[in-house]
């Protein structure tokens, strides 16, 4: 039986294993995602998942759009899940780019909403989907 479960992970009552490919974009689509801001995202994105338990398994981000294959444990909804990644990482950049420490809520970086799918078993070919997105645009980078 337990090799059934082989690559599921485990919370104390349930094992499980969430995968999601989510796409979001900066607001009014600008192409903001380049500079420093694009140095940073990637390690912010990585920490911000680690404060909820989740893993970013793949992610790329393109001048005007994020692509991230996030593994998210049952125990939290996906949508809190990416708002807080998406607000706290609009924060953490003004933060680190524009120098402002307070009173700064980091509404002007992101877009409202997202796309989400899940991924089931098509794990890696989503994953190459992802990668293979700098090949069709050549100006992303991967995180």
């Amino acid at each position: 039986m337990e090799e059934s479960f082989q690559g599921y992970r485990s919370l104390s009552h349930s094992k499980w294993d969430c995968k999601y490919h989510v796409v979001f974009i900066p607001k009014k689509r600008r192409r903001a995602l380049f500079g420093q801001a694009r140095r940073h995202l990637g390690e912010i994105f990585h920490a911000l998942a680690r404060q909820k338990e989740c893993q970013i398994l793949e992610g790329h981000l393109m001048p005007d759009h994020v692509h991230v294959c996030i593994a998210i444990p049952p125990k939290y909804a996906v949508a809190s899940v990416i708002g807080f990644l998406k607000g706290k990482s609009a924060i953490a950049i003004s933060r680190q780019l524009c120098g402002k420490e307070r009173n700064f809520t980091g509404e002007h970086l992101w877009a409202r909403g997202y796309a989400v799918s899940t991924v089931g078993f098509q794990i890696e070919q989503v994953r190459q989907y992802i990668r293979d997105q700098e090949e069709a645009d050549g100006t992303g980078e991967h995180f």
